[in-house]
Formats: structure tokens, C-alpha cells, sequence
């Protein structure tokens, strides 16, 4: 593991590319709703559950959750949803919770895009990904 002198934040790859917490979370959550807190509060609370050792990473675009790599991205946080992205390297078909499936350019990856609206849209179905998601990043 590279850790960066500047910011001490943890990369697989040596001189990793990153945005240096030049954000903080409160940027990101600064004039949300309520409602939208409280689900990405909820977001975090249930990748908590998974594992305590995850990281959550703003950056200047979106928010990363890490574990010995990113594998989760909170990519809006609008009035009322959270828009979170998993990157697999298969597609996964069966589901009923992504609202898009995208082959990343240049990578052998797939985004699938989540929409979460309310706190009972991070079922059962969707914790199965946050782990799948979560492992592909330990």
C-alpha cells in the first residue's frame, strides 16, 4: 500500500491519482434535505454493518467508500435521492434495483447505477450488492 505524504490517504497503487481531500463530507451535504441526509447517513450506516474498517472518501466529484480499494460511489446527492454506483466486472442481470448498466470505457468493468429514494429502498436485494461490491474491494 502507497500512502500519499500529503494527505495520508491509503492507495493500492504507488502515486495513485487523487483528489487529496481538497472536500470535506460537509461540502457535499451542505443544503441537502433532511431526507437526503438521512438516507446517505443510512447508506453509511449499512456499509458500517458489513465492515467498521470502511472508509468513506469525498473527493471532488463524488463520494467513495474504500476498503483496500474504492468499490461504491456516491455520485448525487439530490433533493430527494442518493444516486450510488457499484462497478462489477460482470453484468448483473437479475436484479430489480439498478435503473441502468453501463460498460465502463477502457475497462473490462460494468456501473450499475442504484437510485435510492427512501430508507426501505436498501432491502435485502441491495445489501447483497453493497457486499458483493464491498468484496470486490478487500
Amino acid at each position: 500500500m502507497w500512502t500519499c505524504p500529503l494527505c495520508d490517504q491509503q492507495f493500492v497503487n504507488t502515486n495513485q491519482a487523487h483528489s487529496c481531500r481538497d472536500k470535506e463530507l460537509s461540502d457535499f451535504l451542505a443544503g441537502k434535505t433532511p431526507h437526503t441526509i438521512e438516507l446517505f447517513d443510512r447508506l453509511v450506516m449499512e456499509y458500517k454493518v458489513i465492515s467498521k474498517d470502511i472508509k468513506v472518501h469525498p473527493a471532488k466529484t463524488m463520494i467513495s467508500f474504500a476498503a483496500r480499494t474504492r468499490f461504491a460511489y456516491v455520485i448525487q446527492l439530490g433533493k430527494n435521492f442518493v444516486d450510488v454506483v457499484f462497478p462489477f466486472k460482470q453484468h448483473q442481470q437479475d436484479n430489480l434495483c439498478f435503473n441502468k448498466i453501463k460498460p465502463v470505457s477502457g475497462s473490462d468493468d460494468y456501473n450499475h447505477h442504484l437510485r435510492l429514494y427512501f430508507i426501505e429502498d436498501i432491502n435485502d436485494e441491495v445489501k447483497k450488492y453493497m457486499q458483493l461490491a464491498y468484496e470486490n474491494g478487500v
